[in-house]
């Protein structure tokens, strides 16, 4: 693949070490993904990281679903996640499910308790809380911790097959109860859940729990390194505990980095969940969610968002990246690809007086400037066009350089025209303007007999296709630019602080080369951005142009 980033860091470090001293023959990695939700831009530096290091030296990564907990986790969750990864460019080595290591996870459980090392519990969730201690007092036994081996044996297949009901009891790994890390204070590493899961349906009643199945998993699939976010590094000794006290022959090393925190973003997959399901955006793909399939329906390109998730790199700091930087990326990779072309999304009529009556006069206009080898096009013109309100006032301040009663301009691929009269409604507003144009000033001619200061884009009237345009603003403004509030906030809160003004519509015209577009088709949009025709709400009889990205920003790598 392209542009790939070759830099070092200090995971890269950690693997050539390991590489020079023969702990691993192949580097294998992995990315794991929960099926409760769909993948959103942090996931994006994930996987650009395994796979990319895999593929460094050579290695293999698997798409792994971590599918612990039947009641989150949804088909479509698997199948968008799937498409999410190949959208981006990359293809996995093995596609694996924990699910499909259930059985083997029950054994390993089952060796835990014939060495000694878990318990059937019977205090309930409340009460384990209570006994776990703080981070200052260590915690206290429970009474069920002293139960024999027989016994816990016993009671965890009468878990399994169903005689228990919904946390009548859990499985305790046996550890340490004064451990000043609270994970190692006997975690609980299995619980009854009687639903259906997605994959096994109704074959188990007992599923593990995610900080015990994870380091299975990876030692099950001969993972090398299992590269998570800092949340996890507290979890790293209960990590190799698992891997070391089940004997797995495979010993995975956990290595944490600090996770992608944007600017105006939310990175809580339990909060974009929220906004579906409170129907604050109208799907997980709207293009105001920081998802993969939100971005792609935006249209953002997969090479733009790998190029922001090279650049930004790997840390074990905490940061938080301006979003600018991810529009930037963006702008750069559409730059040289995408058509210009002319759209006006709050028009206004001109009638240009002195134009013939009837006459369509078809003129040369360069698809992209930055790359003529996208060639030309052709665009209409006539007595009737349309330009934007805003390229009007009646009555300007100083150095407005658009248009007003006469005063003169340029029409961008056209000629020179001039204000003569202005058409009001009965309320006041002006709904047209009657123009005279100098056909001597045709762009094109060299033209040198005056010069103006404004140009304006317009579209022909009489052939202009109607069309649709979506301009976005941030959903939720992070008011705390350290990244902490959109995980701090409480759910109430989070919602309470919706942006209302997150969605502008507007209808307008665009020309009429543009009948033919497709759903994701790219374009650049004189003076107003880039955008992307919707792949979900356009259609031929009414376009719909999602903005990706303004023109200009002040942002600079």
């Amino acid at each position: 693949m392209e542009n790939k980033n070759t830099s070092s860091n200090f995971i890269k470090n950690i693997v050539n070490e390991d590489l020079k001293t023969d702990q691993y023959n192949e580097i294998v990695t992995r990315f794991p993904p929960e099926p409760n939700g769909y993948l959103h831009i942090g996931h994006a530096k994930s996987i650009v990281l395994n796979f990319e290091l895999a593929d460094e030296y050579n290695g293999k990564t698997n798409l792994r679903f971590d599918d612990t907990n039947p009641l989150k986790e949804d088909e479509e969750y698997v199948n968008s996640i799937k498409e999410d990864v190949e959208w981006l460019g990359y293809t996995w080595e093995n596609l694996c499910f924990a699910s499909n290591y259930f059985d083997e996870m029950y054994e390993r459980a089952v060796l835990l308790i014939k060495k000694g090392l878990a318990y059937v519990e019977d205090l309930s969730q409340e009460e384990i809380r209570e006994y776990r201690g703080t981070l200052t007092e260590p915690g206290k036994e429970s009474p069920s911790r002293s139960r024999t081996v027989e016994e816990n044996l016993t009671l965890f297949e009468k878990m399994k097959n169903g005689d228990f009901q919904n946390g009548e009891k859990v499985l305790r790994a046996k550890i340490d109860m004064a451990s000043p890390n609270i994970n190692l204070r006997d975690p609980v590493i299995y619980r009854i859940s009687h639903t259906t899961h997605h994959n096994t349906g109704d074959k188990w009643c007992l599923y593990p729990m995610y900080a015990f199945a994870h380091p299975l998993e990876d030692a099950i699939e001969g993972v090398t390194h299992s590269i998570c976010t800092l949340e996890f590094e507290d979890q790293r000794p209960f990590y190799d505990w698992v891997v070391e006290q089940c004997e797995m022959e495979a010993k995975p090393k956990q290595i944490e980095f600090a996770r992608l925190n944007l600017t105006n973003t939310v990175m809580s997959k339990r909060k974009l969940k929220l906004l579906v399901d409170e129907n604050v955006v109208d799907g997980w793909d709207d293009p105001r969610m920081p998802t993969i399939s939100g971005l792609r329906r935006k249209g953002y390109t997969p090479e733009s968002i790998r190029n922001f998730c090279r650049e930004i790199g790997v840390a074990r700091a905490y940061s938080t990246v301006d979003v600018q930087m991810l529009e930037h990326f963006i702008r750069e990779d559409l730059k040289m690809k995408a058509p210009r072309t002319m759209a006006v999304l709050k028009p206004l009529k001109v009638v240009i007086t002195n134009y013939p009556e009837g006459q369509v006069e078809m003129l040369d206009a360069e698809i992209n400037p930055e790359n003529p080898e996208m060639g030309t096009r052709k665009i209409p013109f006539s007595r009737e066009i349309y330009i934007e309100q805003e390229d009007f006032m009646e009555d300007p301040p100083k150095k407005y350089f658009r248009l007003f009663p006469g005063n003169e301009v340029r029409l961008k691929h056209a000629y020179f025209i001039k204000c003569e009269e202005v058409v009001k409604d009965e309320e006041g507003n002006v709904v047209e303007l009657r123009c005279t144009y100098d056909p001597e000033t045709k762009s094109g001619t060299g033209f040198t007999g005056r010069k103006v200061k404004g140009t304006l884009h317009w579209v022909e009237a009489t052939n202009a296709k109607q069309a649709q345009f979506n301009l976005y603003e941030p959903l939720i403004v992070d008011e705390d630019k350290d990244g902490e509030a959109e995980e701090s906030n409480t759910e109430k809160t989070f919602l309470d602080h919706i942006n209302p003004n997150s969605l502008e519509k507007l209808y307008g015209y665009v020309e009429p080369n543009m009948t033919e577009a497709e759903a994701n088709d790219k374009y650049q949009f004189f003076r107003h951005g880039y955008f992307n025709v919707d792949s979900k709400d356009s259609t031929k009889a009414q376009l719909v142009f999602n903005r990706i990205v303004s023109l200009k920003s002040s942002f600079k790598l």
